[in-house]
């Protein structure tokens, strides 16, 4: 043998070959990814292949920052990086350094690019959504008239709501012009005042529906007055036109549910709206019942003649109170008075018998002053012709008549002569005597 090699050395020296390989080095392969794995570490591990080969790729996480897209099993992409030997399996693998989709995923990159474009003026915003009507009665649609969802839109709008008005504005929905088609369709519609539009077609391939990725149509939908449901191709298909419609819907059919409201439905919740209205009426009327009961006991009670017996009979008591302490006060006073009367009559039989006493004393004392008393002693008063007491001589005359009182009669005389006498000669006359 011409030597013998550790499997390392043969290993390393494959992956100097490898490396110095200007082509492998710098190269570009085509196929389909498979078994792809997103570590936590941030690299992607996954398989190129085609119909009769397989290599294994790995695109590490300084790298991954450059893809645009997310990697999927089944996808057709062109990865451009090195291939090289893992020296520790001794498999060639390819070290991917970019990655982009193949054939239509050239348009997915477009699709990407004008998404982003349009996101970021804020044309996919949520707050210039418009919420579409709960209870739409014209409807209009912008899709092929010849097409499976305008069937699927009028059969579930039909079975819905029998009554609804549905306008269709026929458009192209791909090829050649399709654009413009559809936004001269949404347009026409918006102009028309109606409830809701539908803008869409049936699935498809991103070929056909690139008409609804276009910018002019998602600028048409943005600008439209009246809210837009989007109803492009199958669930899992999206479009620039299904982020710049007020509503995605999956399909056309779901999209003709979320604009017609179901007519039955509402039949019954007119019905229960309309049991509910008339239990609320009855429990008012009841309540109001009560509440006019409640017033008209209260008015009565507050009204005029009510009041007015009632401050009669307030009156009538007031009264009768009155005349009850009117009578104990009677009593009390004629208690007080009888007291009083009996006092009185005390205090007066006992002043009457010291006025009786002092009488006495008095008459006693007068009937020692008595004329009467003094003329019985041998006096007597005499009296002039004017029936006046003459008690001085100045006033009598010579030939005077006078009348002489005594204790038992009277005299009539005649003056014969009167002479006037000092005190000390009256004294002595009357000591004589």
């Amino acid at each position: 043998m011409a030597g013998i090699y550790t499997v390392t050395q043969i290993n390393t020296y494959i992956k100097t070959l490898l490396n110095r390989d200007f082509v492998l080095s710098r190269i570009t392969v085509k196929g389909e990814v498979s078994n792809c794995k997103y570590h936590s570490s941030g690299h992607i591990y996954f398989t190129l292949k085609d119909a009769s080969a397989a290599i294994g790729c790995v695109m590490f996480a300084t790298q991954r920052q450059r893809l645009s897209f997310r990697l999927q099993d089944g996808q057709q992409i062109e990865a451009a990086g090195q291939i090289t030997l893992y020296e520790k399996s001794g498999s060639c693998q390819l070290y991917v350094r970019e990655c982009r989709l193949s054939g239509a995923g050239e348009l997915y990159e477009k699709f990407l690019r004008l998404k982003a474009e349009l996101e970021e003026m804020g044309m996919f915003d949520p707050c210039y959504k418009q919420p579409v009507p709960r209870y739409c009665r014209k409807i209009g649609i912008v899709t092929s008239p010849t097409g499976a969802a305008i069937q699927d839109i009028i059969r579930v709008s039909t079975q819905r709501n029998p009554y609804v008005e549905l306008i269709l504005c026929p458009a192209l929905v791909q090829g050649e012009g399709a654009k413009e088609s559809i936004v001269r369709g949404i347009e026409r519609l918006d102009a028309m005042g109606l409830d809701v539009l539908i803008v869409g077609r049936g699935g498809g391939s991103i070929e056909d529906l690139w008409a609804f990725n276009e910018e002019c149509v998602a600028r048409a939908i943005f600008n439209a007055r009246t809210p837009v449901i989007s109803a492009v191709g199958h669930e899992t298909d999206y479009t620039i036109a299904d982020f710049a419609a007020d509503v995605r819907a999956a399909t056309p059919s779901q999209a003709a549910e979320l604009a017609n409201f179901e007519y039955a439905a509402f039949e019954d919740e007119l019905e229960a709206y309309e049991n509910a209205i008339q239990r609320q009426l009855e429990q008012r009327l009841v309540i109001a019942g009560h509440r006019l009961a409640a017033l008209r006991e209260r008015l009565q009670r507050l009204a005029p003649m009510q009041v007015l017996d009632r401050r009669r009979e307030e009156l009538d008591r007031l009264e009768l109170r009155f005349r009850e302490l009117l009578e104990q006060r009677c009593e009390r006073l004629k208690e007080e008075t009888g007291k009083k009367k009996t006092e009185l009559d005390r205090q007066m039989e006992h002043r009457l018998t010291e006025c009786r006493h002092r009488l006495r004393l008095q008459a006693a004392r007068l009937d020692g002053f008595s004329p009467l008393k003094r003329i019985s002693g041998g006096y007597g008063y005499l009296v002039g012709e004017d029936g006046k007491q003459i008690d001085s001589v100045r006033r009598v005359h010579p030939g005077q008549e006078m009348t002489v009182y005594l204790h038992d009669g009277r005299i009539q005389s005649c003056i014969e002569s009167a002479e006037l006498l000092e005190q000390d000669n009256i004294c002595r006359e009357t000591e004589k005597k």
